[in-house]
């Protein structure tokens, strides 16, 4: 192989190299880590379910909050992670009354990332332990 050839075969592997960094940087960016969106600060809400969208790759939920009557958005885990533990588009409701513990959002207003929701009605308690799901029933 003459010298020419080899320098054209190390120019490919750099430029595939270079590629596959891009293409694993952008996908990193693409699906965000919750620090990166949201605060460490916590905050609890109580209010009624507006909406629920069960979608990818985050489901969230639209909260009117009793306080100010103002709408909050809350996001949940991964729609799958969600999905394996039972939760379906018709596991919260609008009318739903819920208690909200989680963490706000960094730079748009009135958004949590949810530790904790509560559905007092039917004891129903949706939260997130470590990076796992969880749902649960508590006694009332």
């Amino acid at each position: 192989m003459s010298k020419r050839d080899r320098g054209r075969r190390m120019h490919g592997a750099r430029v595939a190299t270079a590629a596959a960094a891009l293409a694993a940087s952008m996908a990193a960016a693409a699906h965000h880590s919750i620090g990166a969106v949201y605060l460490s600060r916590q905050q609890s809400i109580e209010g009624v379910v507006a909406e629920f969208q069960f979608v990818n790759p985050h489901p969230f939920v639209i909260v009117t909050v009793d306080a100010d009557g103002q709408s909050w958005r809350l996001e949940m885990d991964n729609r799958f992670e969600l999905a394996e533990i039972g939760m379906t588009s018709e596991t919260l409701k609008p009318g739903d009354r819920v208690v909200v513990s989680g963490s706000v959002g960094r730079t748009v207003p009135r958004t949590l990332y949810i530790r904790q929701l509560d559905r007092p009605a039917d004891g129903f308690r949706y939260e997130q332990v470590g990076s796992r799901p969880r749902v649960s029933t508590v006694p009332q």
